[in-house]
């Protein structure tokens, strides 16, 4: 049986008096790809810096495994274009104590060896998300975070890059949690989604969940033109398990 990492339940957080969680739940296993989806607003954002330790949810509780390694691969990097920065230097101001060796195998395992000495600014969106990719894996992680790891990124690139994610957790033994906006591209090397819009919609195998009546509501029409911005109706209940029950609310 696999090795829970972590584990948050119940968690709540508000912001300004609104509720940007309410109940979401989940459970990442050791060698488990869970990708997070959901709607602009729905919360993805918070729910992964509370499961990074980096925000203090309202309510409901936070558990990982003792010494928990984490290796996280933000949606953005603000770097100053005026910075002469390399890649070699990049990941070398992440982990201090590496040698050159070590950060040229990192880039080697994400096929990106290339590019050790290009200016991170001079780098292809496909490029620079397999050289952040890299800098996760420095600290070779129990546990990979990954928001929007293919943003910036046309969609074969897109695929190569998932594919590449599903061989990092194969080669690690490492669980996975993704943030994306598009399970079309990721059902494939994913083994559980949760849909979110401030509450969990809908989870399980990424099969079943394309199936589901809410994931249907919300990527039904503009999910198969990848679109990231969709709205919500939330004119339903959930039970304790997050299914939506079959009478409407009005």
């Amino acid at each position: 049986m696999s090795e829970a990492l972590l584990s948050l339940r119940n968690i709540c957080l508000q912001r300004d008096g609104r509720p940007v969680l309410e109940g979401v739940s989940l459970q990442l296993n050791a060698g488990e790809i869970l990708t997070l989806i959901g709607p602009n607003g729905a919360g993805k954002t918070c729910l992964v810096r509370i499961a990074l330790g980096l925000l203090q949810a309202d309510g409901g509780t936070r558990t990982s495994k003792s010494g928990l390694r984490i290796g996280y691969m933000p949606q953005k990097l603000g770097l100053n274009e005026a910075l002469p920065l390399d890649v070699q230097r990049f990941l070398h101001l992440a982990r201090p104590g590496l040698k050159a060796g070590a950060l040229e195998q990192a880039l080697n395992d994400v096929g990106a060896d290339h590019v050790m000495k290009t200016p991170v600014i001079r780098l292809s969106g496909g490029e620079l998300q397999r050289v952040l990719l890299a800098r996760a894996l420095l600290r070779k992680p129990e546990l990979l975070v990954l928001d929007e790891p293919a943003q910036g990124v046309d969609i074969n690139g897109q695929e190569e890059l998932y594919a590449l994610i599903a061989t990092v957790r194969n080669q690690l033994g490492c669980g996975v949690l993704m943030v994306s906006h598009d399970l079309h591209l990721v059902m494939a090397d994913t083994d559980h989604v949760l849909c979110l819009n401030r509450h969990v919609c809908c989870e399980g195998h990424p099969e079943s969940v394309s199936a589901h009546p809410e994931y249907l509501r919300l990527f039904g029409a503009q999910g198969a033109k990848g679109l990231a911005v969709y709205s919500h109706r939330h004119d339903h209940h959930h039970d304790a398990h997050g299914e939506v029950c079959n009478h409407e609310h009005h």
